[in-house]
């Protein structure tokens, strides 16, 4: 198995190899322009965003800039997928997204981690495990998504989080490390912020 091949595979390998670098080098150059265009070439964004990434469905938005490793190469995003400024995603393994999902400011998805042990650190070893983020997730702006972990469709992750386990559909969920705090329930259907209670007649769903 060669050093590319491990990359994906969830298994040590060194990110440092040549034929690694040469085709990261690749991707980032496309990342390079995409994060050098103007607020009006939507149009050019969205063209270059579906050539970046792995896949890129329908309506989706993200706003430079965005960093990642490999400039989407390993990342799926489904559609109407809308991402704030400062989106990173360590994308060395892949990072799944459904539909419907918001990222707020400078969130990170990453699934590159390191040994614990000091010896292998030091060969400059690493491995890399996916990240699932299911339909209609929310996460609010600084929470960071470790590698290996999976989001459940529906749920929402706190500001500030860092999320190092698996969180269930259908939940709110905040903290270091992050924990599920309650279940999106009928309170939910009549108030979208504390005592802020929804106007159904002013909405157009």
């Amino acid at each position: 198995m060669t050093e590319l091949e491990k990359m994906t595979a969830g298994v040590l390998y060194l990110p440092g190899d040549s034929d690694i670098m040469k085709e990261q080098t690749k991707c980032m150059e496309k990342l390079y322009d995409f994060n050098m265009t103007r607020p009006s070439e939507g149009d050019k964004r969205n063209k270059m965003l579906k050539d970046m990434f792995a896949e890129m469905g329908e309506g989706c938005y993200i706003e430079p800039p965005l960093h990642a490793n490999w400039g989407g190469a390993h990342t799926h995003f489904g559609n109407y997928v809308y991402a704030n400024f400062g989106l990173t995603l360590v994308d060395d393994s892949h990072i799944y997204v459904g539909d419907n999902v918001m990222f707020g400011p400078n969130v990170i998805l990453s699934t590159a981690g390191h040994p614990i042990l000091p010896e292998l650190r030091e060969k400059g070893m690493q491995y890399n495990l996916p990240v699932h983020i299911g339909n209609n997730c929310w996460l609010s702006a600084g929470v960071i998504v470790m590698p290996g972990v999976s989001i459940g469709d529906n749920s929402v992750i706190g500001a500030g989080s860092v999320v190092t386990k698996d969180i269930p559909a259908n939940v709110v969920a905040v903290g270091t490390p992050c924990r599920v705090m309650r279940e999106i329930n009928e309170h939910d259907k009549e108030y979208y912020h504390r005592n802020h209670k929804i106007d159904w007649n002013e909405i157009n769903i």
